[in-house]
């Protein structure tokens, strides 16, 4: 306990002498998220890293979100604890795959998931997250046409809902494709007054059977304001650290996976972020994130533009 201590001490002062700021997703774990002076999901973390005054910007997650970072604060030194901390998801859309797959498509708008690479957001016209994507979409007239990648759940879950036929890229977070339908349906036999909490990134056979379907944030948010007492929760279970935090008294339940004899649905990439490795990369000032100006430039305007619509949405 002393050496945790110990640790978070120094980190504390490393923030405080490089004039540094600490960004925690709500995937990373528990001692992680307790230090930072940001913790969210996409959204949150893209909006604080384009108007942070830090000098350094230290994202706690996965390398996309450094490189989201980087292309909205270029001036600023963004670092991550570990660089080998990667995203299915973004792995499943190839920039160049994707290019021929726009070029095959003409005429359609190109909207992507901020889970992509920098590559991808510079052939994108608006970036959206779980946060805002339904309402993006919806904002543009019903008859335009749109490509949309890299996740198909979270694209099939999109048109649901808004009526779209949008184009779905074929890609898919490892995390929430593996959600057990059949562990679930015993889950909810055990606790029959829990409300099912899914994040839009599962599976359809798993929405199909949501009480709220939603960001990480939006069922933050629905747990805490609930009169209900029990929740099921089908996202990665990270989240959960928060939600007992703000809602202590209440029971959360991760639903697991089908292949697994764990009961959480745990990213190992968000979990290779560690205490030891912030402090070493804020003592070393590595890994660094950095971004191919050309690709940077073209990748902002997407960002900003998911940013601008997100305000004038009040998300």
């Amino acid at each position: 306990m002393k050496e945790s201590v110990d640790l978070k001490n120094k980190i504390l002062e490393l923030k405080k002498e490089r004039n540094a700021v600490i960004m925690a997703h709500y995937y990373t774990i528990g001692e992680i998220q307790d230090i930072a002076d940001f913790v969210g999901d996409s959204l949150y973390l893209a909006q604080k890293a384009a108007t942070t005054d830090a000098d350094v910007i230290v994202i706690c997650g996965v390398h996309f979100m450094g490189e989201t970072a980087k292309i909205l604060s270029p001036e600023k030194v963004v670092l991550v604890p570990d660089a080998s901390a990667g995203c299915s998801l973004a792995d499943s859309c190839n920039a160049t795959e994707f290019k021929t797959f726009i070029d095959q498509h003409p005429g359609y708008k190109v909207l992507s998931y901020v889970n992509t690479t920098a590559a991808v957001k510079a052939l994108t016209d608006v970036v959206v997250t779980s946060s805002n994507a339904v309402q993006i979409v919806e904002s543009f007239p019903k008859d335009e046409k749109i490509i949309f990648g890299p996740d198909r759940n979270l694209g099939n879950y999109i048109n649901s809902v808004t009526g779209r036929n949008m184009l779905l890229w074929n890609g898919c977070c490892h995390v929430h494709e593996q959600f057990s339908i059949r562990k679930l349906l015993a889950l909810k036999e055990i606790y029959p007054n829990a409300k099912l909490l899914v994040h839009p990134e599962c599976k359809d056979s798993i929405v199909k059977l949501a009480d709220c379907v939603g960001s990480t944030a939006a069922l933050l948010k629905f747990a805490v304001n609930s009169d209900v007492n029990e929740f099921l929760v089908a996202t990665e279970a990270g989240i959960l650290h928060e939600m007992k935090k703000q809602a202590p008294n209440k029971l959360f339940i991760p639903v697991p996976p089908e292949d697994s004899s764990c009961s959480c649905n745990d990213c190992s990439y968000m979990k290779l972020n560690t205490l030891e490795k912030l402090y070493a990369c804020l003592k070393n000032n590595q890994p660094e994130i950095n971004v191919d100006s050309a690709i940077l430039d073209r990748a902002r305007l997407p960002i900003l533009k998911m940013l601008e619509i997100s305000e004038k949405l009040g998300l």
